[in-house]
């Protein structure tokens, strides 16, 4: 049996997603800024995608901007606000369990000579809402915080946060990559200026994402060429994979989303009761449907992932923009778990395609592996 329970990395492209991209390869190829009839064809499917992707989250469609992803649109959400505002000011705050696409472009800005502030999280991952308005100066320009973490699925509540910066006037990004579809998003409820979102992490394709750019946001280009997406991102719009992100967009299913829940608790109580020593990273109930990091002590996750994939399993360490690393999630260490404990943990992510079965077969290989690597272990008290 195969197990792929690595769906925070990326999904199966549903069939549903490939059928609607296949005519917009063979049949209607135009390129959507060219004047005849094939150009207009594609122009008119961009728009209508954009329609259904500005729809899910209560924006409009003019708003809605498309990139290759979610680390390009967290690049030109804060690259861009940071370059046209810092005439009001150089300081932005984050927080410490940011993905590396909103941390480095962050550490970026300050080479510049931006001031970023890094707010600490709880145990299971939340700011402190108290230190964030204490946080705020004159200089402030923008916040963002993501939705939901990516690596142990803990959701923030955004709409207090939203309203905190809207109070002070500060715009507001959120890295909604993890959390688009699979929970509610509302851009003027949450008051959300910025919000990044990608295809492939909701069966969609990959190299195809978006940018919510609230109407009035003082934003700048990074990328010069053409006057394409309003002129914010150059380069010919990837009709095929928009149309793909539009069709995912279109298909996500509550139900489905009710099902995986189901079958993350399931999982999760199976591991605590059966496996001793181990810990949920993240927050037990404000957690992303389809999120599961749990820390197994005296062991290293690599290999536990190693010993797993020889089964067909296929789990991950954390991020996938940082799975090669050796060093301990910076998003555990923000949490307060020791780097030697941190080392030890491993993220299962499931998909609406996930069944009962394969999390049994996958608790049953767990098991003996867990056992294997601790019997080796100086550290495992027998």
């Amino acid at each position: 049996m195969k197990c792929y329970l690595d769906n925070g990395a990326t999904t199966k492209v549903d069939q549903e997603v490939v059928k609607a991209m296949l005519p917009y390869m063979e049949e209607t190829y135009g390129n959507a800024s060219s004047l005849h009839k094939f150009g207009q064809d594609a122009k008119a499917t961009l728009e209508e995608s954009r329609e259904t992707i500005a729809k899910a989250i209560k924006a409009q469609p003019e708003e809605i901007i498309f990139t290759s992803g979610g680390t390009e649109s967290d690049n030109l959400a804060l690259k861009g606000i940071a370059f046209a505002n810092k005439d009001k000011g150089r300081h932005i705050i984050t927080t410490k369990i940011e993905h590396h696409a909103v941390t480095k472009t962050c550490k970026f800005l300050e080479n510049d000579g931006f001031k970023v502030t890094y707010l600490d999280v709880d145990k299971e991952g939340f700011i402190d809402l108290d230190q964030l308005k204490k946080a705020i100066t004159k200089e402030t320009i923008l916040v963002s915080v993501i939705h939901a973490n990516n690596e142990v699925g803990t959701i923030q509540d955004i709409e207090k946060i939203g309203k905190i910066c809207k109070d002070h006037n500060i715009y507001f990004h959120t890295d909604a990559v993890q959390s688009f579809t699979k929970t509610i998003i509302d851009v003027e409820k949450q008051n959300i200026t910025l919000a990044s979102l990608s295809a492939h992490k909701i069966h969609g394709p990959k190299g195809i994402g978006a940018l919510y750019i609230k109407k009035g946001t003082k934003i700048k280009k990074i990328m010069d060429g053409g006057s394409q997406e309003n002129k914010l991102r150059a380069g010919t719009e990837n009709i095929p994979g928009i149309v793909g992100f539009a069709k995912a967009v279109e298909i996500a299913n509550q139900e489905n989303f009710k099902n995986m829940q189901m079958l993350r608790d399931y999982f999760i109580e199976k591991v605590e009761k059966e496996i001793p020593e181990t810990n949920l990273n993240g927050s037990k109930k404000q957690r992303l449907c389809n999120n599961i990091n749990i820390t197994f002590k005296y062991i290293e996750g690599e290999a536990l992932l190693i010993k797993l994939d020889d089964k067909g399993i296929a789990v991950s360490t954390g991020s996938a923009c940082s799975s090669k690393e050796l060093r301990p999630s910076h998003v555990l260490i923000a949490m307060g778990i020791p780097p030697s404990v941190a080392h030890g943990s491993i993220r299962f992510t499931l998909s609406k395609y996930t069944t009962k079965e394969e999390l049994d077969y996958t608790i049953n290989y767990l098991k003996e592996a867990v056992k294997e690597l601790r019997d080796m272990s100086p550290l495992w008290r027998k």
